[in-house]
């Protein structure tokens, strides 16, 4: 398939900016792969839709405040976007601007925390290591940003809302997103009608929002992404498939780990590591049923992923739909649910 086939027309106008108050307050597209009908709902609304005995399987990664920025010898500034963690010391970047971080220089960001380059990578980054006297994570915390992606403008005001209310494992430079419409009450009130919950994590990287840049699909290179899922959990979604039960990723990150780690029969095992799974119609599915998803960039390899699960003209068609209809797009817009 072309990379082209998976592009549709968005006005700016749509891409959200601020999220919803609250949280469940979004709209929901949902789409009923057996009678082929749409609704135009309230996330909220999931709770009528959703059945006893349905598990909902979502992505306990947390964000880590990943935009920071340094100090040159010069006294300007460079910006350090944190990709992947290496080991206790060094991390895979991306540095703004790169001309000035060369193998060997050394740079602060503040009294507690600087880096020092130890080589570029293959994507234009560089590794670096960083020298700081304390826990990382609490420096980082304290000097670090939210790195918001590129096509939201406006300021978050507060860094909880790109976070789930379920996050746990900190790892990911930016969200799984179709989470971010669940309130811990929502939540409470789907387990209260028989909607279990399991929990994956998959690391989400800044590849996620890198463009598809081959003219065949075929020929994309997937970004590697950490994912670990424990017994317990796996426990869970081998015994909802072992009953004939629905199992409904949460987001797309939810699909490619348990898409990478599932057997032939849709069946799990504990385990870690990582994947560079690409998903892309035709594809059988052999986990996942349904999906919650938010709406993807054209020709994203999320909008690929989707449409393996609709089918290619029917994802371009619930887009157009969603266009229309002046849904909200892309990390804090609205959500569709595809059962």
């Amino acid at each position: 398939m072309k990379t082209s086939d998976f592009y549709y027309d968005l006005p700016e106008s749509l891409i959200a900016q601020t999220p919803v108050e609250p949280r469940d307050s979004s709209r929901l597209l949902y789409y009923n792969r057996a009678t082929d009908g749409v609704e135009h709902r309230i996330f909220r609304d999931i709770y009528d839709i959703l059945q006893a005995g349905d598990l909902l399987v979502v992505n306990n990664t947390k964000v880590y405040p990943a935009r920071i920025y340094a100090t040159t010898s010069g006294g300007g500034k460079m910006e350090v976007l944190l990709l992947k963690r290496l080991n206790y010391t060094d991390w895979e970047v991306l540095v703004k601007p790169g001309k000035k971080a060369k193998i060997g220089a050394s740079f602060k960001i503040s009294d507690e925390l600087s880096f020092t380059v130890l080589d570029n990578t293959d994507a234009g980054g560089r590794l670096i290591r960083f020298a700081f006297d304390g826990v990382f994570e609490d420096i980082l915390d304290r000097v670090g940003q939210m790195p918001l992606p590129p096509y939201i403008k406006a300021k978050l005001e507060d860094g909880t809302r790109y976070q789930t209310v379920y996050c746990k494992e900190q790892g990911s430079a930016a969200a799984p997103t179709a989470g971010l419409h669940f309130t811990t009450e929502l939540i409470e009130r789907l387990k209260d009608k028989g909607v279990e919950f399991a929990e994956v994590q998959l690391n989400v990287g800044l590849g996620t929002f890198r463009p598809v840049k081959v003219d065949d699909v075929e020929n994309h290179q997937m970004h590697s992404e950490f994912y670990k899922i424990d017994q317990e959990n796996a426990d869970k979604i081998n015994k909802a498939k072992r009953e004939g039960r629905r199992v409904i990723a949460v987001g797309t990150t939810s699909v490619r780990t348990l898409e990478s780690v599932a057997d032939s029969d849709g069946f799990v095992k504990a385990c870690q590591g990582d994947t560079q799974i690409f998903i892309y119609p035709p594809y059988k599915f052999k986990c996942v049923d349904a999906l919650i998803t938010n709406f993807h960039l054209p020709e994203s390899t999320l909008v690929m992923l989707v449409g393996a699960l609709v089918g290619h003209q029917k994802i371009l068609d619930l887009y157009k739909l969603a266009v229309e209809n002046s849904y909200r797009f892309f990390s804090f817009g609205d959500a569709m649910l595809i059962l």
